[in-house]
Parts: structure tokens; C-alpha cells; sequence
């Protein structure tokens, strides 16, 4: 005989609902919960309440809610609250019981803004170091690279700041007394000392009314987009990402070297000896800077690049230039010398020219320069032979080995970043993309603690508690020593 299907009927009382049953022993949750201790956010954001009022959220569960929200790539922070209650998995990871208070969506976007991006960075920073403790960082090798992340605007927010069409929009006023003032606290700021490092003509006209720290970049053949750029400095034992950070879409990446070996030795405790990149780091400033720190620069010559790019342009590239050191002149392929004419100071390098008219009878003059007006200049550094020696060195069997892993190892990190949303912002603004970046960062090195390390117990951490930056408490929980 064929069964017929009741119609449900809720029981009045349920007895017995153990959450921690309902979720099995291998969840990935249980894992983190075990290697991570968000009980140091307490110390972290205490100046940030007062001592009266309502009582708010536990910051340790907005935490781990941020966590969720890039773990599991949920759409937006509304969605996450409203399948939190179907989720058996997350009400235990937060703590929740079945009938518990859901929080507002709002709770989430409220924390970011009072807490900043600090306590993100400090949760970054405590997480590799536990990478380091489990033997995941071996600190010696650091590879380099950045990626575009999409901004959360359209294309359609771009407004010219120098038309005549924007004073048609009242709205517009308010747009540009918000901008007048960023750019009055950005004065105040250290700029960085390469002129080469501000903004394009193309952001300093144009600009996002819905995010404005947001820079158009126009991305292979593509049409023009609002990005964000973010830096990584990712260790050659494991893959566990020890630096990153957030720029603007369409700054030189070469300008964030120096930062990611900073952060690098700040967060592992460990200095650098090989730093591996491609050619768009491979400038001067970025060689000789290596060499001040004794770090080994395994990265293609960004001016040989150039010349190869000249060369198809049917352009004398400088290796055809012959200097003599003796009487400190070039000899040009037509057998002219160039002389030195005047030193820059802010490049640190000297020019060099030939005597006027010699271009402009040469009848080499077409595969030389492109100028119309002057003749071919050349530039040499003060350290030019270090420069030439390190130039050298990087292209020895070694460094052609380390860029060809290099190619493979950053682009699988950015990929495997997708999963959790890191080439799309969540929010608008750099510090927020900032803390979505670092989000991502220690969703990525947890993946990498689970696969790897074995767990230790607390007493374990205790005697090691010193890092690089400063003392720390014990962030993280105690757990078996078996194998997850």
C-alpha cells in the first residue's frame, strides 16, 4: 500500500537541541574555531565604548560575522543575517542558540566605521605570526605582485571636474566641498618622494562621485573602470601572504617594494634575502634600494623591457651606446660622443647629449629618437656600475627560475582570492577595501594553517608571545595536538 505524506505538525516542546551535535567533527568552522581566539578584540576596540548605554553586539561576534561574509562570499551583509538563522553551522561558530536574537545588518557596517582598519590589520598581523609559530614562514624568500580589484561604483558616477556640466547638479557643490576637504587632509600627509608616484592626468580631471578614492584604469584593450590595487608579499615555503596592502588603481606598483618588505620583516620577524617580481619593480630605485638592505633582487630590468619595447619601434636602444669610462662619454651607433651636460638631482643620475646640430644632420636621426626639435639624450646613474652588476645578477639561472615560479605562485594566490571576493569591493572607500583586503589575507593563511599546521596548545604559545612588533597577548585558543 502507498504511504501518504502527513501534513507537518510542529512539536510544542523540543528537548535535548545540542548545537554542537548538529555540526560534524571535520567542519572547516570547528577548525577555526580551534586555531583562532577572537577573544583579543576586546582589548583591541575597548576605547571605542563608553561605559553606559545600551549594551552592543560582542565585538568577537562581529568578527567572526566579518569572517562569514568573506568565507562563504555571501552577497551582502543583509543576506548573511538573513540566513544566518538557517544555518545551523553558523549559530554554533557564533555562539547562537536556535531562538537567539538575529543582529542587524547594520551592526556589521557601524563597527567598520568605529573601529577602522586597525583592528582588521591587528588580526592580520596575529594571524601570521601563528603562521610563523606552526613553521608555515620560512621568511627567506618573499615574491611580489599586485592586482586590480573593481570598484563598488560605475562607470556612470565619473564626473570632469574641470567641465562646465557639472554645475548643472545642485548635488554637485556638496561632491566637491567633500573632495576640497579630503585633499586638505591629504596635504597634510608625507608625500611619497617620486614625482612619478602621484595620480595620472587622466584621475586628477576625472573622478567617482559615489567613491572617489576609486581611479579609472583602463585594463588591456578594454574600456576605462573604477579599481583599486592591491599589493602582496607572499613567503616561498607555504604561500602564507605576510604583507598586503591597498592602493589606488593607478599608482606605480613599483612604489610599494620597500612597503612590502617593511611589513614582510615586521610580521614574520624575518628579513627578506630574495625578492622575487617582475619587471614592472625592476626599476632602479627598487635595485639599489635591495642592495642597501642586502636583499638579493631576483627581477627583470624594467629598462631592458623598455628597450625591447623601443626596438620594435625601430628605436636605438641604450645597450647600442658604448660609454668610456676614461673620458666619460658615449659613443652613439653613427660613432658621435656624447658629453655630459647636467646632473639630476632628483633622479640621481647624470645626462648626456651631443654637441648642437649633430642630430639634426645625422642620418641616423630617424632610428634614434623620435624628437623633432632635440637630439638623443642618455642618463647614467651616480652607481651606475652597481647598477650594471646588479642588472647582471638578475638575470642569472637562479633569478630566471625564481621568476618563472613566481608567474605561477602569485597568479594562484590571486585566484584562489576570487573565491572569497577579493577582485570585487564590497564597499566604497580605501580603508574599507582595505579591511576587505585584509580579510581576505586571513581567510587565505587560515585555509593554510588548516591544510598544514598541526594546533598548539596555548601553553605552547605563551614563552613566544614576543613578535617583531611589540609584546602581545595570547591570541590564540588552546587545542589537541591531533592532527585536524
Amino acid at each position: 500500500m502507498m504511504g501518504r505524506e502527513n501534513p507537518p505538525q510542529p512539536s510544542l516542546f523540543y528537548t535535548g537541541i545540542n548545537l554542537d551535535k548538529r555540526v560534524r567533527s571535520d567542519h572547516v568552522l570547528r577548525k577555526v574555531a580551534r586555531l583562532v581566539d577572537f577573544d583579543f578584540v576586546y582589548g583591541e576596540v575597548k576605547e571605542s565604548y563608553g561605559y553606559n548605554g545600551n549594551v552592543s553586539v560582542p565585538p568577537p561576534m562581529i568578527v567572526k560575522l566579518m569572517l562569514l561574509l568573506v568565507l562563504y562570499n555571501v552577497r551582502s551583509e543583509r543576506e548573511l543575517m538573513v540566513t544566518l538563522p538557517e544555518r545551523l553551522d553558523w549559530l554554533w561558530f557564533l555562539g547562537l542558540e536556535l531562538d537567539s536574537e538575529i543582529p542587524d545588518h547594520s551592526v556589521l557596517s557601524k563597527a567598520r566605521r568605529r573601529w577602522g582598519a586597525e583592528l582588521f590589520r591587528s588580526f592580520f598581523e596575529r594571524v601570521v605570526w601563528q603562521c610563523v609559530e606552526g613553521g608555515l614562514v620560512d621568511g627567506k624568500k618573499l615574491f611580489c605582485d599586485s592586482s586590480l580589484i573593481a570598484a563598488n561604483a560605475a562607470c556612470n558616477s565619473v564626473v570632469d571636474t574641470q567641465g562646465l556640466k557639472r554645475y548643472l547638479n545642485p548635488a554637485y557643490r556638496e561632491f566637491e566641498a567633500r573632495l576640497e576637504e579630503r585633499e586638505e587632509r591629504e596635504k597634510t600627509d608625507d608625500d611619497r618622494a617620486d614625482p612619478s608616484n602621484r595620480q595620472n592626468v587622466v584621475n586628477q580631471q576625472f573622478t567617482s562621485t559615489t567613491d572617489p578614492d576609486a581611479s579609472v584604469v583602463r585594463r588591456g584593450q578594454g574600456k576605462p573602470k573604477l579599481y583599486y590595487q592591491t599589493h602582496r608579499g607572499i613567503d616561498g615555503a607555504y604561500g602564507v601572504i605576510t604583507a598586503t596592502m591597498i592602493g589606488p588603481g593607478d599608482e606605480n606598483e613599483a612604489h610599494y617594494l620597500t612597503d612590502l618588505i617593511c611589513a614582510h620583516r615586521q610580521n614574520s620577524g624575518s628579513s627578506a634575502e630574495v625578492i622575487v617580481a617582475d619587471s614592472k619593480y625592476g626599476t632602479t630605485a627598487n635595485f639599489l634600494e635591495c642592495y642597501d638592505r642586502g636583499i638579493i633582487a631576483h627581477m627583470p630590468v624594467l629598462k631592458q623591457t623598455q628597450d625591447q619595447q623601443e626596438r620594435r619601434r625601430e628605436i636605438f636602444p641604450e645597450s647600442l651606446f658604448v660609454y668610456d669610462p676614461q673620458t666619460d662619454t658615449y659613443t652613439c651607433p653613427a660613432g658621435q660622443t656624447l658629453r655630459r651636460r647636467k646632473y639630476w638631482n632628483q633622479r640621481k643620475a647624470f645626462e648626456y647629449v651631443t654637441a648642437r646640430g649633430v642630430c639634426q644632420q645625422c642620418s641616423l636621426r630617424v632610428q634614434c629618437t623620435r624628437s623633432q626639435t632635440n637630439g638623443r639624450t642618455l642618463k647614467r646613474h651616480e652607481r651606475q656600475e652597481l647598477l650594471d652588476n646588479l642588472r647582471v645578477q638578475a638575470q642569472s639561472p637562479p633569478s630566471r627560475r625564481d621568476i618563472q615560479v613566481r608567474r605561477h605562485f602569485m597568479e594562484r594566490s590571486f585566484a584562489y582570492g576570487t573565491r572569497f571576493g577579493l577582485k570585487r569591493a564590497r564597499w566604497r572607500g580605501l580603508w574599507r577595501v582595505q579591511i576587505q583586503d585584509y580579510l581576505v589575507a586571513i581567510v587565505q593563511n587560515i585555509q593554510l594553517l588548516i591544510a598544514h599546521a598541526w594546533p598548539k596548545p596555548r601553553a605552547a604559545l605563551a614563552p613566544l608571545c614576543q613578535s617583531p612588533c611589540g609584546p602581545w597577548d595570547v591570541a590564540f585558543t588552546s587545542c589537541s595536538a591531533k592532527t585536524i
